[in-house]
């Protein structure tokens, strides 16, 4: 007998033992329920071919063909993700829009006797809720931001905090950049747009309003991302943990941490050129020398003290926070990052 399929409206829902985006990997690239496994019942190829047909031959045609794909590819499926799924499964599906794509895969899994969920109206409805909520969600939350000049260590801290079980936001590790000229991770591209909002949203729906949240911010956009207007506003009103770490000491950590600066030497080289017309032309040759002498300590010092230093300097101008507490941090080792995360952790916040 077959199990019943059930329309939903709701994705964040112990109801489910799983999540499951039936898109082609490229729509799932671009954004997608974070906590979604994607098993596409149409490759990109596969569903740009039907398109094709669709609109060079006829419409049975592109049905007829797509039918043959996603009876193929969802039996890849069973044979593979979901296997060794137990007669009580209870998935949740979803497509674009709750149609062909997401009912094909929850008929034939309610055909095998699993309790399976659709998504009402499918991605674009949970687009338009994570919009939605991108609008008020950060009205609640009192957000406290950890700030300091470049290479104090803020991401780290943030990370020992959220060990504390303080609730912390990471910005930069949603958006894959450290947010500054050597920010890209290596080896991984930052997400769309979309889907950094989305992270966003999941991250802050976990958590409780009567608590603070500790985040870092020193601009509105990460890289080629843009944090949310709504939460910008936000941030930009709320009191400064400031972190104070001795210019020598921040260099230090700036060529510990970013351990990709040799695949770099080429971006850079770009990026120093771009910078002449605001720096002028002895300062580009001082920065392009050390580079070519790959002297990266006296790299990191030179873009620290007359570059990202007077550019943090602005940027506390505009925003004129309330400063709740000056952390004065020796260096960035574990024991000094530890300490700082503690009397973050300790602070009492109004």
């Amino acid at each position: 007998m077959n199990a019943p399929i059930k329309e939903v409206v709701v994705w964040n829902s112990d109801d489910y033992d799983q999540i499951i985006d039936v898109r082609s990997p490229e729509e799932f690239r671009i954004d997608h329920v974070p906590i979604a496994i994607n098993m596409p019942v149409l490759s990109n190829i596969e569903r740009a071919e039907i398109g094709t047909i669709y609109v060079q031959k006829s419409r049975f045609l592109a049905r007829r063909k797509g039918a043959i794909f996603v009876s193929k590819n969802i039996a890849h499926h069973l044979e593979n993700e979901l296997s060794e799924m137990g007669s009580n499964f209870r998935p949740l599906i979803y497509c674009w829009r709750g149609g062909q794509r997401s009912r094909a895969f929850a008929q034939i899994c309610s055909e095998i006797g699993w309790h399976t969920h659709i998504l009402k109206g499918g991605y674009k409805s949970y687009r338009r809720a994570v919009v939605k909520s991108l609008e008020h969600i950060a009205d609640k939350f009192k957000f406290v931001v950890v700030g300091g000049q470049t290479g104090s260590g803020k991401t780290d801290i943030l990370v020992k905090l959220e060990e504390t079980g303080a609730q912390v936001v990471d910005l930069e590790g949603l958006a894959k950049h450290r947010g500054s000229l050597l920010g890209a991770f290596p080896d991984q591209s930052q997400p769309s747009q979309k889907y950094f909002e989305s992270q966003l949203v999941e991250k802050l729906s976990e958590f409780n309003s009567k608590h603070p949240v500790f985040i870092e911010a020193e601009s509105s956009r990460i890289g080629e991302l843009l944090i949310p207007n709504n939460i910008w506003k936000r941030m930009s009103l709320a009191p400064l943990v400031m972190i104070n770490v001795p210019l020598d000491a921040r260099s230090d950590y700036l060529v510990s941490s970013y351990k990709n600066l040799k695949l770099l030497t080429k971006n850079l080289t770009g990026l120093i050129k771009g910078m002449k017309s605001r720096y002028g032309n002895d300062r580009m040759i001082c920065w392009q020398n050390l580079l070519n002498d790959k002297n990266w300590l006296g790299l990191a010092k030179n873009l620290l003290e007359f570059h990202y230093d007077p550019a943090y300097e602005r940027s506390m101008k505009r925003h004129d926070r309330k400063i709740l507490k000056e952390i004065i941090q020796l260096n960035c080792s574990s024991g000094c990052i530890i300490d700082s995360a503690n009397q973050i952790k300790n602070l009492k916040i109004p």
